[in-house]
């Protein structure tokens, strides 16, 4: 199947972007256009959705005829959950349907109702919108559904997952029953198929997606760092990458706000995209990352579906994603059309279990390592300065005679050096305290050699490895300690875990765990011990004081006198009793 058996129209408007071979999705949904039947599609994100369906109602909309006749009451109406996702397909049908004389008008939230009503006012061929706006006009009178041939419901799933049932409901019922109803959707759920059993009528199932074959575009990465290292792994991240558009995910807003602001201080071009966000702030955002004013977006996950950035090579995981649909979603947003793209996870060491757990729920290979150090970064500046084109090209014109101007008096030695220095005076500067050559931590099949290789601490220590081993393990140890002890009832079963997120340090980390009176000592491994101070001193927490301590406590060891009887610092007021001293309250002889 090829494009010049669709609309001779839409042909030509494909052949103009230089479109020549279709995509799976596209030629199933050629070969099914013809016969005027409801469809049902599961395609994999990037895969061309937009143009597929575009080309799909073509037939029902034009017939024979090469251009639509005045607009009246709109034809055909795309519904897309997000207003990103309906802007984008307003475009991708405006050039798609440029020579047939389409009027396509776009409604959603955030933006000026007045207008849009204007719009509808003027007639429309085909309407592309969000659920909730395009019920809105509908309730106002400015959608009439009389003449309504064709009908598409884009990432079906997200709409239901967005909470838009109802309003999709609504919209379908107020149609006329002779229309045709295209459902496009990148799983086909439970939830999905019974919307397709209730509002299409002998729908052909199309699945394009293949099962349990990951992206081939699409190259995943793991970066293990401390929980303090985030923003200085992001940074090399950011910079031993260096493409030109590249996407972060937060799991928050504030997140966002944080993390552009760092970035922005540490000399990135980046924008920010997150719902609290008004409609043409985000349309601004997109639009500095599709022209080059800006080479990151730092995002909530506003921005995981719909968006289409042609130049998007990064996508970066600041906050793990919370299930395999978002990282799948998230990632999606590169490996687009045929182009490679990179999905990076950024996973401090307190969080490795949960990334293992994603990337094995996802289905995907991933590469781990540690992040990329700045010698490595330097190395990959001078080799893209060597390769850049511009040093290619040949200097015509007044680029001439400024170059001879620069060369009187100068050495080419001299020039060279500056165009160096002004290369790189707009690079930001790496983050230092990285390892130079980062090690390979792919994460091995548990209970096998190399799993057990690759962490010691966890099989030696914890697993009743001999007591050589485990003491081996924990040579030169740092010993530390907390002002918490037996009578503010100190119990390592919620010790442990503090201390885990104080110093960002994992249990295979800590060893021995002595609770005196009126503080804690426990054993730091080695290796993790530096780290473990390091962290320590950022911490903000309020009811405990970290310390290193001088040695190990001997047996013998006094930890001072008792604090006042019914003080708790973790509330301040009340004591526990359970596992230590409480006050007597039981009644006294008289005399």
């Amino acid at each position: 199947m090829s494009f010049s058996q669709s609309h001779p129209a839409l042909a030509r408007a494909l052949l103009a972007r230089e479109y020549t071979e279709p995509t799976s999705v596209q030629s199933a949904v050629l070969a099914a256009a013809d016969g005027g039947r409801d469809l049902l599609v599961s395609a994999q994100t990037g895969s061309g959705k937009t143009v597929a369906y575009g080309l799909a109602m073509a037939p029902t909309l034009l017939g024979g005829e090469d251009r639509f006749e005045r607009a009246r009451r709109p034809l055909a109406l795309v519904v897309a959950p997000t207003r990103e996702l309906a802007m984008q397909v307003h475009r991708e049908l405006t050039w798609l349907y440029e020579h047939t004389g389409a009027r396509v008008i776009c409604c959603v939230g955030g933006t000026d109702a007045r207008f849009e009503q204007r719009a509808l006012q003027g007639g429309a061929h085909i309407v592309v919108g969000t659920p909730g706006r395009l019920r809105d006009h509908t309730e106002r009178g400015n959608l009439d559904f009389s003449d309504l041939r064709a009908v598409i419901l884009d990432e079906a799933d997200e709409m239901l997952d967005l909470g838009f049932r109802e309003d999709l409901e609504f919209l379908l019922e107020t149609m006329p029953d002779s229309r045709r109803t295209l459902l496009f959707s990148a799983t086909i759920a439970p939830e999905i198929a019974a919307l397709a059993r209730r509002y299409q009528q002998d729908a052909l199932r199309i699945d394009t997606v293949m099962r349990h074959v990951p992206h081939a575009d699409i190259e995943y990465r793991a970066v293990m760092m401390g929980g303090h290292e985030l923003e200085g792994a992001l940074v090399n991240v950011l910079r031993h990458e260096d493409s030109r558009a590249s996407i972060v995910f937060c799991g928050t807003r504030e997140g966002v706000r944080r993390l552009q602001a760092n970035l922005e201080t540490r000399g990135f071009s980046c924008v920010a995209l997150s719902g609290e966000l008004s409609q043409n702030d985000r349309n601004h955002a997109l639009q500095a990352l599709r022209d080059g004013r800006a080479r990151i977006c730092v995002a909530t996950d506003v921005a995981a579906r719909g968006l289409d950035l042609p130049d998007l090579a990064l996508v970066v995981h600041a906050d793990l994603p919370t299930d395999r649909d978002i990282l799948l979603h998230r990632s999606g947003r590169t490996g687009r059309a045929g182009r490679k793209g990179v999905s990076v996870l950024m996973v401090p060491h307190s969080k490795r279990r949960r990334a293992e757990m994603l990337i094995r729920a996802a289905g995907v290979q991933c590469a781990w390592s540690t992040p990329p150090a700045a010698a490595d970064i330097r190395a990959r500046d001078q080799e893209r300065l060597l390769s850049d084109p511009i040093l290619t090209e040949r200097a015509e014109g007044q680029e001439a005679v400024l170059a001879r101007k620069l060369l009187e008096g100068r050495s080419a030695e001299d020039v060279a050096a500056a165009l160096i220095r002004l290369y790189q005076a707009r690079l930001p500067a790496p983050a230092d305290g990285f390892d130079s050559v980062p090690r390979q931590m792919t994460p091995a099949p548990r209970n096998s050699e190399d799993y057990r290789a690759a962490r010691p601490h966890q099989d030696q220590v914890h697993q009743g490895a001999p007591r050589e081993r485990r003491l081996e393990a924990f040579n030169g140890t740092g010993w530390f300690r907390v002002n918490v002890g037996r009578y503010q009832n100190a119990d390592p079963k919620w010790l442990l875990p503090m201390i885990c997120r104080v110093g960002d340090v994992t249990r295979a980390e800590i060893g021995a765990i002595r609770v005196f009176d009126r503080e804690t000592r426990f054993e730091i491994a080695a290796d993790a011990a530096a780290r473990f101070e390091q962290t320590m001193e950022a911490s903000v927490e309020q009811d405990y004081r970290f310390a290193r301590a001088d040695a190990a406590p001997g047996p013998q060891e006094a930890a001072g006198a008792p604090p006042p009887r019914g003080f708790n610092p973790r509330d301040g007021k009340k004591p526990f009793h359970k596992g230590g001293p409480a006050p007597y309250k039981g009644k006294r002889r008289a005399g």
